[in-house]
């Protein structure tokens, strides 16, 4: 159990979260939602003690023990990426150490001896003896095999370094659990895992992320930060999103009512107060008028971008994409090989498998890589829009957004392209911003928009969800719900492969596997979880 009491934090003049009271039990799992720049992770920070608020307090009860997901690998470069693991339960790290500083000492005296017993009866109590075989499971269960587990962390990938650190933060069944962005960096089935193992967590946890199927599946509770409080909220992120846009219509409703209400009161009013015969009348009438109170709908700091993918002029014939047995490799590796595969009007193409050989295959089909072998047709009437995962080369220029989305439309007009702008939440001045300092949250949101100009038939996407936030996540799966023509992508988000998707290609070395089946399908279907080695 968790309690923050009248919590405020002012980051530089900026109230992030004001007066805050909450209180996290244990058995429950809260998903922290919020828009980007809410405050989510400092409150995190908070709740952890890394972060001193403005006033306010954290009351932990000193037997628990808090558990948070660390983003610095570094501290633990030269570490062995077990022994990183259980140095996330401080304690029983302390306690191994001693004892075998213990141990090795050369001369060992009677205290040494008493101190010695001390030490093996706490590290028992700890559940020492099966710290090492524990901190192995979580390792092989986040992907990192048992044969990489005493190698130092710097020496390891940067993605198997967060899951080092993921597994440290789930390591000796902590009391509280604070996960900010746990599903960053992991693979479909390492998510899932994760799933099933916070799904099945008895003591407190708190999580900040992006990742609808995630916050639905783990959570009871939300704890949304807007307005710059937190409130609490049963149920998982569905549930919340459905709810709270329904309360927001209703709200709207009731006082369009009353605005209606208001204008025909003062209609009457106005029409009759000098007349003598109606004058009593006009006055109940101002006397109702004046009651009538409009619910303050406050200005959420949520937003929803616009994102709609218009058919374009041409319209999409039967031939669009016939990929004739390419292969690509990097550094004599093979990434996919003899690969042949056709996209018809209208398909929603899923490609999995390792990062690396997913986005070679999307380049070659944006045109942006040339395969090693092989062939890439497209179609007459195809109208190609690109999203590739690396978009730097598109923003090392000092052109302001004005100037930046002019370059995808033929419609230079001032008003056009700031309009076009501010429907993708970017206004005022923000406008002037050279391209060159956005975030990638912004970054992702110029690419669409200029996608969006070219009013593409065909899409080839490579992680287009990536930086984004859930109402910005929320929009484009919308948006692309509706969108008409063919389409190739790859995503981490499970929710959003799952909602678009009606084939899917994996790539597994130097084999691929066509299935013509939902995303939900493929994910249970037992000769793809074989391949995998996961239980059926």
């Amino acid at each position: 159990m968790i309690f923050a009491e009248k919590l405020t934090l002012d980051f530089h003049g900026r109230i992030l979260f004001e007066n805050v009271n909450a209180k996290f039990v244990p058995g429950n799992c809260y998903g922290l939602i919020g828009a980007n720049g809410a405050g989510k992770s400092t409150f995190l920070r908070c709740l952890s003690g890394e972060q001193e608020p403005s006033s306010g307090a954290v009351t932990v009860p000193g037997n628990l023990r808090l558990s948070m997901l660390k983003q610095n690998h570094f501290e633990y470069d030269d570490v062995e990426a077990l022994q990183a693991v259980i140095m996330g339960h401080q304690r029983l790290s302390t306690v191994m150490a001693e004892k075998d500083a213990i141990y090795a000492k050369p001369d060992f005296s009677d205290e040494d001896g008493i101190r010695a017993g001390e030490l093996e009866e706490e590290f028992g109590n700890l559940d020492g003896w099966n710290a090492e075989s524990d901190a192995g499971q979580l390792l092989n269960s986040l992907g990192i095999e048992e044969a990489r587990h005493g190698r130092l962390v710097k020496d390891l990938s940067d993605n198997e370094k967060v899951r080092v650190l993921l597994a440290q933060a789930l390591f000796g069944d902590p009391d509280i659990l604070l996960l900010d962005e746990p599903t960053n960096h992991l693979d479909v089935d390492s998510i899932l895992w994760l799933e099933e193992f916070l799904y099945g967590f008895k003591n407190t946890v708190i999580v900040v992320s992006h990742d609808r199927h995630f916050l639905d599946r783990i959570c009871t509770h939300i704890a949304d930060i807007d307005y710059q409080k937190v409130e609490i909220y049963t149920g998982n992120y569905s549930f919340w999103y459905e709810a709270s846009q329904m309360a927001l219509h209703q709200r709207r409703q009731a006082n369009q009512k009353k605005e209606d209400k208001i204008k025909e009161l003062q209609a009457f009013i106005q029409r009759f107060s000098a007349n003598a015969s109606k004058s009593r009348q006009a006055t109940s009438r101002k006397s109702l008028l004046d009651k009538i109170t409009l619910d303050e709908i406050k200005p959420s700091s949520r937003k929803y971008p616009w994102v709609e993918f218009p058919s374009g002029e041409k319209p999409l014939g039967k031939e669009v994409l016939a990929i004739d047995k390419i292969s690509l490799s990097v550094d004599g590796e093979p990434l996919f090989t003899d690969l042949s595969f056709t996209a018809s009007k209208g398909e929603r193409i899923a490609i999995v498998g390792s990062d690396l050989a997913v986005t070679g295959l999307l380049e070659v089909l944006a045109g942006m890589r040339e395969p090693d072998a092989g062939e890439v047709k497209r179609g007459h009437t195809v109208n190609l829009g690109c999203f590739p995962k690396d978009n730097t080369q598109f923003f090392d220029t000092d052109l302001n957004l004005t100037n930046w989305l002019r370059q995808f439309t033929e419609n230079q007009e001032e008003n056009f392209v700031r309009s076009f702008l501010g429907r993708m939440l970017f206004s005022g001045d923000e406008v002037e911003k050279s391209a060159r300092v956005l975030s990638g949250g912004e970054k992702v949101r110029c690419m669409l928009a200029s996608i969006m100009l070219q009013a593409p038939n065909v899409m080839v996407l490579d992680g287009p969800t990536n930086h984004l936030d859930l109402e910005s996540i929320t929009a484009l799966n919308n948006g692309l719900l509706k969108f008409d023509g063919t389409m190739v992508f790859a995503s981490h988000d499970v929710q959003f492969v799952q909602s678009l998707a009606s084939r899917v290609i994996e790539l597994d070395g130097t084999e691929f596997f066509d299935l013509n089946m939902g995303y939900e399908a493929y994910l249970a279907n037992a000769d793809r979880r074989a391949r995998r080695g996961l239980a059926a």
